[in-house]
């Protein structure tokens, strides 16, 4: 199975549609996940319960905190990053290179690098499009490479997969 880093934020339907819709239809496709969750989403999914079945879609722990000096890692170095949902915020910072989170330094340390194809399918409301840095944080993380995806609620989640290249 090809690893897939699939990284996630809090917003909302992050309790009830990301396991169904993103994460068990990766694995269906083959891809063996590496999820790594903000601090505030892995609150959201424990609280929600949500957070056994998603362990329950992959071999590796689902993490969202950094590793404490010595330990091992806990997840391989992926070479496709699935980031869904993403929060305006998220979004932000990531295109602004801060990474106060394991989520964001985690895509932080691989954004426009040689190789590394990352998808970003962000969840806003519709008036964040009007806010003058939005589409500059839009453009930036486009000219690194990055393949955009605005989530739609009232269709599936599943389709950021469609942006992935094949499982090897």
């Amino acid at each position: 199975m090809t690893d897939l880093g699939l990284v996630a934020s809090s917003c909302g339907g992050l309790d009830t549609r990301f396991t169904d819709e993103l994460a068990k239809p990766a694995v269906a496709r083959g891809w063996r996940l590496a999820v790594t969750l903000t601090p505030t989403a892995w609150g959201w999914l424990k609280a929600t319960g949500g957070l056994g079945e998603l362990e329950a879609a992959t071999d590796l722990p689902v993490r969202s905190t950094s590793r404490l000096p010595g330990e091992p890692r806990p997840h391989p170095d992926p070479k496709v990053f699935l980031f869904a949902p993403a929060s305006a915020n998220s979004v932000a910072k990531l295109a602004l290179g801060i990474a106060d989170n394991q989520a964001l330094t985690l895509l932080g340390d691989v954004l426009g690098a040689p190789g590394i194809t990352i998808v970003v399918a962000y969840q806003i409301q519709d008036t964040r499009v009007h806010h003058p840095a939005w589409q500059r944080h839009l453009d930036t993380l486009a000219g690194a490479g990055v393949r955009l995806h605005r989530l739609d609620p009232r269709r599936p989640w599943s389709e950021p997969l469609d942006l992935l290249p094949s499982p090897a």
